[in-house]
């Protein structure tokens, strides 16, 4: 048997040395397409069924999230979907996610380029969207050394208590010193409330100063155009999925409200930029000119730099722009859904309310960033609030840059990547009741804001591309709610009880309708 099998392995290599090397190629290249062509239909993620030229792009609402929880509830939390021709994975499990973020995470640390970002982050030039590579590194390093380190953190802690101030005192003017409801004033847009202060907190420590100083109305204009950015990210550019339809964006008047929104925002990051450039040139040598604002930091790593990549004035505009609208979105996000969330449930509301007043004690007026260390429910409470609303619910996407395998499913290079951040803070196999809003869940364990403790809570997102502004986020919203349960009594207008709240949202993921309260002093 041995020897006729040694027959038949000879006589097969001496006919494919006979066999012409045209022949010899052309078998080679079956062989490789077969291999490819196995690879992608062989055990794929499941998929619901798709149109011609659309795919599933008609099963996408205006709000992704929840659709793509409907259809993985359906399908499966690893899902494969097509964007016209493009292959999407949806990834809705903490399970998927680690794999994604953690086990392929250099696989999956790319960005796609999308018409929106091209146009608004100058051509990828910031951080959050910058394809994966050397000017990414160069550009988040300086990013986390030098505008987002805790040490830089903590130096604008004035900024934040100073404007928490200002917020306390708005809502003082609004209450008088009383402890009954009778006493109220008028109804407060809290909406409004929570977004200028986010506002003027990020325009002084990004840009050195509110711009609404001096009556220019600036700092309000900046603030309505990261609320226009918000609102077309949210857009689908059917131009990114089907090309040949890119034309479509300019009948609708996508392109157009794009490019009016893009020259807006460079017109005035290059009047901030330059307004720096002049303030640093009269006061050089002077060692008591004040604290540096991001802008100011940025400037003087281009001056400094010498190594490595440079940081030109494009790349300036285009950190600032990250930082404005990514901390303005996120952190006036999650304060607006917080204070919801304690007046929809008024029990959590008083549980915060003693947590905070005991460990102050007696201490009048403002609640500093040394008050809060031990605040363990407050912390608690934001990090509830996080799971049921990431202001990103739908992680920034990703795309494969080489074919992996993923809980053994086969992935393509080129894949487009989207996590669901939403559904897999609100999956049952990680929290019981997890509709509910119990901040009790989060008292006595370890699950941290990046991913870090089996990725069932990565609001930030998690490995290379996670948010690096955390630190920042927290401490605004920390100072904030501590101030506000502690300087007063909240109930909702017209005697609402907290079950008739609407929590509805709207496709920017904030509150569909402006939170409105009234305010009653409290007296300790």
């Amino acid at each position: 048997m041995l020897n006729l099998l040694q027959m038949l392995v000879s006589k097969s290599s001496s006919l494919l040395q006979q066999l012409p090397v045209q022949l010899k190629l052309l078998a080679v290249f079956l062989v490789l397409l077969y291999k490819w062509y196995s690879f992608r239909i062989s055990s794929v993620p499941p998929s619901p069924r798709k149109l011609p030229v659309m795919g599933n792009l008609h099963q996408i609402s205006i709000y992704p999230h929840r659709s793509l929880e409907a259809l993985a509830q359906i399908h499966s939390p690893l899902m494969l979907l097509h964007f016209g021709s493009k292959p999407v994975l949806i990834v809705s499990s903490a399970e998927a996610a680690s794999q994604i973020l953690k086990t392929h995470d250099l696989s999956f640390s790319d960005r796609p380029k999308t018409a929106f970002f091209k146009k608004l982050l100058y051509n990828f030039k910031d951080v959050a969207m910058a394809p994966y590579g050397e000017y990414w590194r160069r550009m988040k390093s300086i990013c986390v050394l030098n505008l987002l380190s805790s040490s830089r953190v903590r130096s604008f802690r004035y900024v934040r208590e100073e404007e928490t101030e200002s917020m306390i005192n708005i809502i003082k003017q609004s209450c008088t010193l009383s402890s009954s409801a009778s006493s109220t004033s008028s109804v407060l847009n809290l909406t409004e409330l929570f977004l200028k202060l986010t506002n003027d907190v990020i325009c002084r420590v990004a840009l050195g100063r509110k711009y609404s100083d001096r009556g220019e109305g600036r700092g309000r204009t900046f603030m309505e155009l990261s609320g226009e950015f918000m609102e077309l990210l949210a857009r689908i550019n059917i131009g990114d999925y089907i090309p040949w339809l890119a034309w479509y964006t300019r009948l609708n008047g996508l392109d157009a409200k794009l490019d009016s929104l893009a020259k807006r925002f460079d017109e005035f990051l290059d009047m901030v930029v330059q307004e720096h450039i002049d303030s640093s040139k009269g006061s050089e040598g002077d060692e008591d000119a004040g604290q540096k604002d991001l802008v100011d930091i940025l400037l003087s790593v281009q001056k400094e730099d010498t190594v490595g990549i440079p940081i030109d004035r494009v790349s300036i505009k285009a950190i600032i722009l990250d930082m404005f609208v990514g901390g303005t979105n996120t952190t006036f996000t999650i304060l607006e859904w917080a204070m919801s969330e304690l007046l929809k449930h008024p029990s959590i509301m008083e549980k915060l309310k003693n947590e905070v007043r005991r460990i102050v004690g007696d201490k009048k007026g403002m609640i500093t960033e040394e008050d809060l260390v031990e605040m363990n429910y407050l912390k608690a409470v934001i990090k509830e609030t996080l799971r049921l609303h990431p202001p990103v619910p739908l992680l920034m996407p990703r795309i494969a840059t080489k074919n992996a395998k993923i809980n053994g499913y086969n992935i393509m290079s080129g894949t487009l990547v989207l996590v669901n951040a939403w559904q897999i803070g609100r999956d049952p196999k990680s929290y019981n009741e997890p509709e509910e809003f119990i901040p009790e869940r989060f008292l006595n364990n370890v699950i941290d804001y990046k991913g870090n403790d089996g990725f069932q809570f990565i609001p930030f997102g998690a490995g290379r591309r996670s948010c690096p502004g955390i630190q920042f986020a927290m401490a605004v919203q920390e100072i904030a709610l501590a101030n506000l349960v502690h300087n007063f009594d909240w109930i909702l207008p017209d005697g609402a009880r907290g079950e008739d709240l609407d929590m509805t949202e709207n496709p920017s993921l904030n509150r569909n309708y402006p939170l409105q309260a009234l305010a009653i002093q409290y007296s300790c």
